[in-house]
């Protein structure tokens, strides 16, 4: 790294450090209004129930709004609880239980989530997330808990991925500092965002935000890599660079940075939107790589290789810091967090291996698919999420069918992506050894 691009580099961090004052008090403790902690007792006759908050000594006598029960309070459980406060004094308006019972169903269901999500992690360098996050909703984890439970199990799964992709010279490290420095921004910006939604809707608004957002971005992303992917297969055509990040690629506005590993020399303005975008989403959805590795493609001209590897810098980075926002408010279940990350450090270790055997569309392909399958399952449960929220009329009937819907079309999402690496990285290590054997047979 030149003299240049370090100053250039420690200036960007230097402005990022200057712009996280103004993020104080946004990022630590949950949004005001919604509180964590356990319900002592519950009087169904007064219409009241004791509530003792997270920290506190003492609880607090809360009223139940027309809509809550006695029975849907659960006792002595870890909950998020949703508190209006008026003349009267403090009313719940919602409850969910943060944490769910851990039978062994849901233990091997989450250890076999991880496994396929590292395997992708370390196959397309998306994290995974977008697999991650919907599965452990469909387990009934409330979305802003698997939001951030993800986000903590993200970083250390990205820090072994993106060494072992490093060390095989595809990842471009300084592409992934310079992307890291926006992103941790986007991070900040992010979890106001959910906790302005947790604060004014509660659980199910953040239910519905997630899922209507998985719904549109993968349904735009992947749809336009899955055709690009076709295109270049169905063509045998190879990668091209886009006239987007041909165009980008000219534009000549210092901080110029270059990334020798990825072939690029960029105004650091080009690949910061990229950056911002790939953090806001990774905290409030959880998922950021399949903006940035699209956006490291077809924005900035770096190949899928590279652009999967780089993410997993970026993913580490701000997986850390962004696990290090949603500990402080409490919403991350550390038990969901160590299951996913023992699957899935055997899996993205297995999916890193496969980008030295594979063809660079093919990755894409997987990508695509997996988004595309995704999608349908996050939508069918948006109907549900619209009648949490009292905005539409749902049978019961319905709801189980759209539960089940989303359910199996998880599972295909999973085993589509298993099945597809597991078939392409076993059929090109076969062709690659047998190359090897012919190429010793002829020099013998």
């Amino acid at each position: 790294m030149t003299k240049k691009n370090l100053c250039a580099v420690l200036a960007i961090f230097s402005m990022l450090l200057l712009s996280l004052p103004a993020f104080a008090g946004g990022g630590a403790g949950p949004p005001q209004g919604l509180k964590t902690g356990r319900f002592i007792s519950v009087d169904a006759t007064q219409g009241t129930a004791a509530f003792l908050a997270s920290g506190a000594k003492e609880t607090v006598p809360l009223r139940l709004s027309n809509g809550i029960t006695a029975s849907d309070i659960p006792l002595n459980k870890k909950v998020m609880a949703t508190i209006e406060s008026d003349a009267s004094g403090d009313m719940l308006k919602e409850c969910s239980r943060m944490f769910i019972a851990l039978k062994t169903h849901k233990i091997i269901s989450l250890l076999i989530i991880g496994f396929i999500g590292g395997l992708l992690s370390g196959f397309i360098g998306s994290g995974g997330a977008f697999v991650l996050t919907p599965s452990m909703m469909s387990l009934g984890v409330p979305g802003a808990v698997a939001v951030a439970s993800n986000m903590c199990h993200k970083f250390p799964k990205a820090m072994v991925g993106g060494y072992k992709r490093w060390k095989y010279g595809q990842a471009d490290l300084k592409l992934g500092l310079v992307m890291a420095a926006t992103a941790i921004i986007g991070v900040q910006i992010g979890i106001l965002i959910q906790k302005f939604i947790l604060h004014n809707w509660g659980n199910a608004g953040s239910n519905l935000y997630v899922s209507l957002s998985f719904v549109f971005i993968l349904i735009v992303v992947g749809g336009y890599v899955f055709w690009d992917a076709s295109r270049i297969s169905r063509g045998g055509a190879d990668s091209k660079t886009t006239r987007l990040a041909l165009a980008l690629q000219k534009i000549n506005l210092p901080p110029m940075i270059t990334f020798k590993t990825a072939g690029l020399r960029l105004s650091f303005w080009v690949t910061a939107p990229i950056g911002l975008a790939t953090g806001i989403l990774a905290a409030t959805i959880a998922v950021g790589g399949f903006i940035g590795v699209p956006g490291m493609i077809y924005m900035l001209g770096a190949s899928a290789v590279v652009a999967s590897a780089t993410e997993l810098i970026v993913a580490f980075i701000m997986g850390l810091w962004g696990s290090i926002q949603w500990g402080l408010g409490g919403l991350i279940d550390i038990r969901l967090t160590l299951l996913i990350l023992a699957g899935s450090l055997f899996g993205v270790q297995l999916g890193a291996l496969g980008t030295t055997y594979v063809k660079d569309y093919i990755i894409k392909v997987v990508m695509g698919t997996v988004m595309l399958i995704v999608a349908v399952s996050r939508g069918a449960m948006v109907p549900a999420y619209l009648a949490d929220l009292g905005w539409m009329s749902l049978s019961a009937r319905t709801a189980a069918v759209l539960d089940a819907v989303s359910f199996w079309a998880l599972v295909a999402a999973l085993a589509t992506a298993g099945l597809i690496i597991a078939v392409v990285m076993i059929k090109e290590m076969a062709r690659a050894r047998a190359e090897e054997r012919a190429l010793a047979l002829s020099e013998g």
